[in-house]
């Protein structure tokens, strides 16, 4: 696929199903360790590893595997509309479908393809005891 540039930011590449990727190869797309990857509000790229490798973002997918329910930015404590909360919340505005990578291992990334942000809640999670964000997201077709 070939690159389109929006901002400076060169639009990611899209990957093979089942394809294992290093960091390296993630990190041409996803340009920060944090899960969301976001340049001046506008939402890049996301990580997750569905709360198996870190529990504290226990992002599921549903049984057809074609909606995510994500959690939002925010390691510790309740989370708040940080800038990566905020280019969440606008690309359900902008419609833009982002790569979502998944952490199988260290090093080991598996590519999910491209997703959109549908919806999104703010809410407490008994188990967390803390607030979320959630936001789902939904397979683009």
């Amino acid at each position: 696929m070939a690159s389109r540039k929006h901002r400076g930011i060169e639009e990611p590449r899209t990957h093979d199903d089942g394809e294992i990727l290093s960091w390296s190869e993630v990190n041409r797309t996803h340009r920060t360790r944090l899960g969301v990857y976001q340049n001046d509000g506008r939402l890049i790229s996301l990580l997750t590893d569905f709360g198996e490798i870190n529990p504290c973002y226990p992002d599921r997918a549903d049984a057809s595997g074609d909606t995510i329910t994500y959690t939002g930015h925010g390691r510790h404590g309740d989370q708040h509309l940080s800038p990566q909360n905020r280019a969440l919340l606008a690309a359900i505005e902008t419609r833009h479908a982002v790569p979502l990578f998944r952490k199988l291992a260290p090093g080991r990334w598996q590519p999910l393809g491209l997703w959109r942000v549908q919806q999104a809640r703010h809410e407490y999670d008994e188990q967390e005891k803390r607030m979320l964000w959630r936001f789902t997201l939904k397979r683009k077709d």
